[in-house]
C-alpha cells in the first residue's frame, strides 16, 4: 500500500484563503456550469455551420460498439447478433451487475477502463452534445452513458465499498463463447478500507461526477444520486490511499495502474466542475504540488489522467477564473501552461514537437493499443483550439513560435483522417466505416455464428477460423498500426486487432467536436 505524502506544509495558506473561498463559491458554481455549454451554444448560434458528413456517418458508425458492448438484459437491441448475458452478475453478493459494458473482445467487465470509458463520454456530451444532436446521436450518446453509470451505482454499495471486476481474466481467457452463452464462473472483485484502490475509486467518482453533469438538465433526481456516490467515492478514494493493483495484485496482468495522484487531481477536477465547491479546486492547488507534474507533457490513457487533468483546469482557467485569486489561481495558471506544453508538443512543425509519430503522422506511443494515445492527443488539441475562439485567444506560444486555433484544429484533423482511412495501408481503422476495414477483429460475439452452442473451448475453432467474422462489429476501434504504418488484419493479432471500449469513447469525442464546419467556426474568430 502507497502512503500518503505529508501535505502539512499546505494548511497555513490553506486557512487565509477560505475567506475567499467563501465569497467566490456562488459565483464559481453558476458560471462554471454556464460555461461548460458555453462551446456548443456558440456553435449552435452561429449561421455558417454546417455538418461535416464525413465525420458524421463516423460519429454515427463509432455510436454502434457502445450497443455491442453492453451487457445485461438488452433494452431496444438493433444488433442482431447480440442478445442477454451475464444476468446473474453480482448475485453472490446480492447485487444486481448485470449492466455495464465489456472490456474488448472479451467478457470481463474491467471497472477502471470502463469508468474512464464513462467520464471521456460525460465530456463528449458536455462540449459537443449540440453537434451529436445534429446528426440525432446525442440520445443515443445519454443512453450508452446511462447504462455504464447504472452499473457503476449498483457496484457502489456503500460509502468505502467499491466493487471493481466481474469475472476472472485467466478463465475468461480459457474460454471462446458469445456473452450469451458462456458458462465460466463469474466472480466478483472489491476494494475497500482494508483493500483500498485510490486510483480507480477516484476515476468512477470523476465518471459519476461528470456524468451529473450530463444528467442534470434532464433528470435531477438521477443526477444528484450520481453526484452524491462521486463525492462518497472521492472521500473514500483521498482517504484510504493505495493502488487497486497493490491491494489487489492479480489485476497486475491486464489494468496494472502506476499511480493515483493523477486520478485524484481528475476526480477533484470534475467535481470542481460538477459543484463548483471551493473545496476540490483547493485540492487540485494542494495535491498539484505532489502529483500534477508541472511543466512536464505526459500522454493521456487510461491509467494516466494528467494531461486531461490540465486541459479539463485550462477550462477553468480561460472561462470561470475571473474571481478566483492567490494560490488557487497561481495552480490554474500552471495546469493551463502544461496543458499548452502537451498541445505544443503534438503540433508536428513546433520546436517542441514529439518524435513519437509515424512516417504517415499518427501519433504512435506504444505498440499496444496504438490509437488511444493518437486519438486522445486530437481531442485535446481540438477542444483546446476550441476554448481559444470562444475566449478570443488568438495564439498559443510554443518555444518561439506562434500557433493560433486553426492549427490545432488541423493536427486533429490529420489524426481522425488517418484512422479513417488516409494511411500507408488506405485502411480505415474504424469498423464499419468506408469500404476497406478490418474483418478479423479480436472480438468474441463478432467471431462466432449467433445460433452456433459451442461449449468454452470447442469455441476456440471460430478464435482460429481463416474465414472472416461472420458479424461485423460495427463501430470497433482497433488497436492500430504497428510503427511502420504497416496492420495485420488477423484475429489472434491482439495487440493490432483487439478494439477496447475506452478507445470508442475517446473517438466519439473527437468526432463529436469536428461534426461542426471547421472552415467556418474556426475562421470567424
Amino acid at each position: 500500500m502507497e502512503t500518503e505524502p505529508d501535505k502539512s506544509k499546505g494548511w497555513g495558506w490553506w486557512v487565509l484563503m477560505l475567506v475567499i473561498a467563501v465569497l467566490v463559491m456562488a459565483a464559481s458554481c453558476i458560471s462554471l456550469w454556464k460555461n461548460f455549454h458555453l462551446l456548443s451554444i456558440f456553435h449552435a448560434s452561429h449561421p455558417g455551420i454546417h455538418v461535416v458528413d464525413k465525420y458524421g456517418q463516423a460519429l454515427a458508425v463509432a455510436m454502434q460498439f457502445f450497443d455491442a458492448q453492453k451487457s445485461g438484459k438488452l433494452v431496444d437491441n438493433k444488433i442482431d447478433w447480440r442478445g442477454d448475458s451475464a444476468l446473474k452478475d453480482g448475485s453472490e453478493v446480492n447485487l444486481d451487475l448485470s449492466k455495464g459494458m465489456y472490456d474488448a473482445g472479451d467478457l470481463i467487465k474491467f471497472g477502471f477502463p470502463m469508468a474512464f470509458t464513462a467520464t471521456m463520454l460525460s465530456w463528449a456530451i458536455l462540449e459537443y452534445g449540440d453537434n451529436m444532436k445534429r446528426i440525432n446521436e446525442l440520445e443515443h450518446a445519454q443512453d450508452s452513458l446511462h447504462w455504464i453509470t447504472d452499473y457503476l451505482i449498483a457496484a457502489h454499495p456503500s460509502p468505502n465499498v467499491l466493487y471493481i471486476q466481474v469475472g476472472d481474466p485467466e478463465l475468461d481467457h480459457r474460454c471462446w463463447q458469445r456473452p450469451e452463452t458462456m458458462t465460466e464462473k463469474r466472480p466478483v472483485t472489491q476494494i475497500n478500507t482494508s483493500h483500498p484502490g485510490s486510483d480507480i475509486a477516484a476515476e468512477t467518482a470523476a465518471a459519476m461526477a461528470s456524468a451529473s453533469l450530463v444528467f442534470r438538465p434532464v433528470d435531477s433526481a438521477y443526477s444528484a444520486l450520481l453526484l452524491k456516490h462521486a463525492k462518497q467515492l472521492f472521500t473514500f478514494a483521498d482517504s484510504y490511499r493505495g493502488c487497486y493493483s497493490t491491494s489487489i495484485p492479480q489485476v497486475q496482468e491486464y489494468y496494472n495502474s502506476s499511480g493515483y495522484g493523477d486520478e485524484l487531481l481528475w476526480a477533484a477536477s470534475w467535481l470542481y466542475h460538477a459543484t463548483g465547491e471551493e473545496f476540490y479546486l483547493r485540492y487540485v492547488a494542494v495535491e498539484g504540488s505532489f502529483y500534477a507534474g508541472w511543466g512536464v507533457p505526459t500522454w493521456f490513457c487510461w491509467d494516466n489522467k494528467l494531461a486531461g487533468t490540465q486541459v479539463l483546469l485550462s477550462r477553468v482557467n480561460f472561462f470561470g477564473s475571473r474571481n478566483i485569486q492567490g494560490t488557487e489561481n497561481i495552480a490554474l495558471q500552471l495546469y493551463r501552461k502544461s496543458a499548452e506544453a502537451v498541445i505544443c508538443g503534438l503540433l508536428p512543425n513546433s520546436s517542441s514537437a514529439t518524435t513519437s509519430r509515424t512516417k504517415g503522422g499518427l501519433i504512435w506511443v506504444s505498440e499496444w493499443n496504438v490509437l488511444q494515445y493518437s486519438v486522445a492527443s486530437a481531442f485535446f488539441a481540438l477542444v483546446y483550439s476550441d476554448y481559444m475562439l470562444t475566449s478570443g485567444t488568438r495564439s498559443l506560444y510554443c518555444d518561439g513560435d506562434l500557433y493560433d486555433p486553426k492549427d490545432l484544429h488541423d493536427f486533429a484533423v490529420t489524426q481522425v483522417d488517418y484512422i479513417l482511412g488516409n494511411n500507408p495501408m488506405k485502411t480505415s481503422y474504424l469498423v464499419g466505416y468506408g469500404e476497406n476495414f478490418p474483418r478479423y477483429v479480436h472480438h468474441r460475439g463478432a467471431s462466432i455464428p449467433k445460433d452456433d452452442e459451442s461449449s468454452c473451448s470447442d469455441g476456440f475453432k471460430w478464435l482460429n477460423t481463416t474465414s472472416p467474422n461472420p458479424n461485423v462489429v460495427i463501430g470497433a476501434l482497433v488497436g492500430g498500426p504497428f510503427l511502420n504504418d504497416t496492420y495485420d488484419d488477423s484475429r489472434n493479432n491482439t495487440m493490432q486487432c483487439e478494439p477496447t471500449t475506452y478507445n470508442g469513447a475517446l473517438l466519439v469525442s473527437l468526432l463529436s467536436g469536428l461534426i461542426a464546419s471547421s472552415s467556418v467556426v474556426h475562421s470567424f474568430m
